[in-house]
C-alpha cells in the first residue's frame, strides 16, 4: 500500500512537471541547489521517500516497488499523467523502477550517481541492522564522507554538516526499511526495456557508485542513453557540482525529441 509522500512544489503551474527523488538519508532539502534554478522551466516536485523527512515511516523492510508506487500515487493525487523524473542514488533506483514498470508515467529520465545493482545483499542487511541497533547517527560520519570529495569537505564544512544532520534526523525504521529496498534492487536484466530518453550522470570520484561499475552499465544497457562523468564530484554530485548538474538536467529535459 502506498503512503502519502511529503513533497514541495515550485515553479509555474503550467510548466512540465519534474519529480526529484533524493539519496538515502536525505530530505527534499538536499535539492536546495536545484530548486530555484530548475523552477524556471519546470514545475518542480521534490519528494521525501517513505521513511524520510515528513513522509510516513511504516514498518519495513520496503521494496523498490513500494517506493515507486508512492511516486505514482503522488502523481495521481496531483493530477499529473506524465512527469520527468530525476533521482540520485536510491532516488535513481526508484527512477529505474518507474521507467521499467510504469513507463506511461515517465516522460524523460535523469539518473544521478546511481546503479542497477548495489552489490552483496548482506551489506545492506548489515547496515539496516546497525541502524536498528544504534541509530542513524552511528553511520552518519562514514556516509557523509563518501558523499563529497575531500576538497569540498575542507572548503565548505557547514554545508557538509547540513547534509549530515539530514542523515541523523532520518527515522531509524525508515532508513533501515529503505536499505531493504536497495538490498532487493537489481534491474540489470530489465534495463533493455527502458524506452524513456535517459541521461546518466556519474561522479568521477564517487566511491559509492563508481562510474565504471555503475553508471557505465546503466548507459550501456538503456537504449539510447547518454552518459556524463563529472570530474571533481563524489556521490552527492547534485550539491558538489550543482551548476553543471542543473545545466545537464535542463538540456536533457528540453532537448528536441530524438
Amino acid at each position: 500500500m502506498s503512503v502519502e509522500l511529503h513533497h514541495a512544489v515550485s515553479g509555474p503551474a503550467d510548466a512540465p512537471p519534474l519529480v526529484l527523488g533524493g539519496s538515502l538519508g536525505t530530505t527534499l532539502d538536499m535539492w536546495e541547489p536545484q530548486a530555484q534554478a530548475l523552477s524556471t522551466n519546470f514545475r518542480v516536485i521534490r519528494i521525501d521517500h517513505r521513511g524520510h523527512g515528513g513522509s510516513p515511516a511504516p514498518e519495513g523492510p520496503y521494496s523498490m516497488a513500494d517506493l515507486g508506487g508512492d511516486v505514482v500515487a503522488l502523481l495521481d493525487r496531483l493530477g499529473i499523467e506524465r512527469a520527468h523524473y530525476a533521482g540520485l542514488s536510491i532516488g535513481g533506483m526508484v527512477g529505474q523502477w518507474l521507467a521499467i514498470n510504469a513507463p506511461e508515467r515517465v516522460d524523460r529520465l535523469v539518473l544521478l550517481a546511481t546503479s542497477p545493482h548495489m552489490g552483496p545483499a548482506r551489506n545492506w542487511r548489515d547496515r539496516a541492522a546497525t541502524v536498528r541497533e544504534k541509530g542513524t547517527a552511528a553511520l552518519a560520519d562514514t556516509v557523509v564522507e563518501r558523499w563529497f570529495t575531500p576538497g569540498f569537505v575542507e572548503e565548505r564544512p557547514d554545508e557538509v554538516r547540513v547534509l549530515r544532520d539530514q542523515i541523523v534526523a532520518t527515522p531509524d525504521q525508515g532508513y533501515a526499511g529503505c536499505c531493504g529496498a536497495i538490498e532487493g534492487h537489481d534491474t540489470r536484466e530489465d534495463l533493455h526495456r527502458v524506452r524513456t530518453p535517459t541521461l546518466v550522470v556519474s561522479g568521477a570520484q564517487d566511491p559509492s557508485t563508481p562510474p565504471e561499475e555503475h553508471g557505465a552499465l546503466l548507459a550501456e544497457r538503456i537504449p539510447g542513453a547518454r552518459s556524463v562523468v563529472l570530474e571533481g564530484a563524489a556521490h552527492l554530485l547534485s550539491w558538489e557540482r550543482a551548476g553543471r548538474v542543473n545545466t545537464l538536467i535542463t538540456e536533457h529535459l528540453t532537448a528536441a525529441d530524438r
